[in-house]
């Protein structure tokens, strides 16, 4: 909101930073590196004390993340991890959280490896399915943790309904909004109380950033989580705040050519030989297509196949040219990953296997080449 005016999100995504410094009028807001700062005198206050608790160049950015996801306070971390960790911090030993089982290997490494030596239980269940996630609910659960769309397999939970749920049960409601980003889906206002992305992904948006993001909903909890932020320390630095600001004014442009790729290469997908099926919610055949058209204004850019064999998943890998075999998602380069041996290796093989991520499975990131190029690449590995 600026002078009574209310401009659309893009707009103010184009804008961040901007006005930021009167002082010289700079479009692009400056990058503060100082560790501490000065006061004006004892008892006083610039609003800056320091790195680690504020910095102008971060305040910029957590503004902007809170207006993105039309949160009270936004709070910007070192890394996705970073700021997930911190976000579990704020529970107790004995507390139990639910967590949806199609989800990023790394926070079941954090959850299982971690924090149940201090005495947080965790438990895994279908999110897709309500029903299921009430039946597990019980007096010590205390938070429902939900990706949605799920990693690797896409399924997609419904989010208001859930919301419900954990509002009649007393519980916190944490979505990890990492895939689909405020463009495309808006957690906090289907009644989440807590968002958390990875803004290594979309973004930044060009492999080049580690970078971590939680919003909450009110006030009161933000002050809580920033508490914790401030207390352990995992805060992202002054330039690469600059710097995940400048990639945020591109995300509607990037994520819109991206959206588009990836459902062009989903359906062509569906059509080789060599693939048994394609997980993309933006197939009218996917479970969760009717769900996510009602609660989201996008299907995203990533889409999970299964080829016939892992010997095929293996050569398509070693054959690709253009699309390059490596971790990560959300940048304009296309990546391909295996996740049962990459991403998600740390989850037991025997679950692994019941969820589907076996050795046939493969997980694109779709990026902003062109979509014949990166049919051609697909193509030619999958020949074989």
């Amino acid at each position: 909101m600026e002078n009574g005016l209310c401009y659309h999100l893009h707009t103010r995504l184009a804008q961040l930073g901007n006005h930021s410094d009167p002082a010289t009028g700079a479009i692009s807001c400056a990058i503060t590196p100082s560790a501490t700062f000065r006061h004006p005198a004892v008892g006083q206050s610039t609003g800056f004390d320091y790195g680690r608790s504020g910095n102008p160049t971060r305040q910029v950015l957590e503004e902007g993340l809170a207006d993105l996801e039309n949160g009270a306070r936004g709070l910007a971390f070192s890394s996705g991890m970073a700021a997930l960790t911190t976000l579990l911090l704020h529970f107790q030993s004995g507390d139990e959280l639910l967590l949806s089982q199609d989800l990023y290997g790394g926070t079941y490494r954090v959850v299982d490896g971690i924090f149940t030596q201090f005495g947080l239980k965790a438990n895994y269940v279908d999110t897709t399915d309500t029903a299921a996630v009430s039946a597990a609910v019980t007096t010590q659960t205390r938070a429902l943790l939900v990706e949605s769309p799920g990693n690797p397999l896409l399924g997609v939970a419904d989010l208001a309904a859930l919301a419900e749920l954990c509002q009649h049960r007393k519980l916190l409601f944490i979505v990890d909004n990492t895939f689909m980003t405020p463009l495309l889906q808006r957690p906090l206002e289907l009644g989440a109380d807590v968002v958390v992305h990875s803004a290594t992904k979309f973004m930044g948006g060009h492999n080049d950033l580690s970078a971590g993001a939680l919003v909450a909903r009110t006030a009161e909890l933000g002050e809580r989580l920033y508490f914790l932020q401030n207390s352990t320390g995992a805060v992202l630095s002054p330039q690469d705040s600059w710097l995940l600001i400048r990639s945020l004014k591109t995300l509607p442009l990037r994520l819109e050519r991206q959206c588009a790729t990836a459902a062009e290469l989903a359906r062509w997908l569906e059509q080789q030989p060599q693939v048994m099926q394609v997980y993309y919610p933006g197939l009218p055949q996917h479970p969760g297509h009717q769900l996510i058209r009602r609660q989201a204004t996008g299907f995203g850019a990533m889409v999970s196949f299964r080829v016939d064999s892992p010997v095929r998943a293996r050569e398509l890998l070693e054959r690709i040219r253009l699309i390059s075999f490596a971790e990560s998602l959300g940048g304009v380069e296309s990546l391909l990953t295996l996740p049962a041996v990459q991403t998600h290796a740390d989850i037991p093989r025997e679950e692994r296997l019941r969820l589907g991520i076996d050795d046939c499975l493969l997980r694109l990131s779709v990026g902003i080449e062109e979509a014949e190029d990166l049919r051609h690449d697909l193509a030619q590995g999958l020949a074989g």
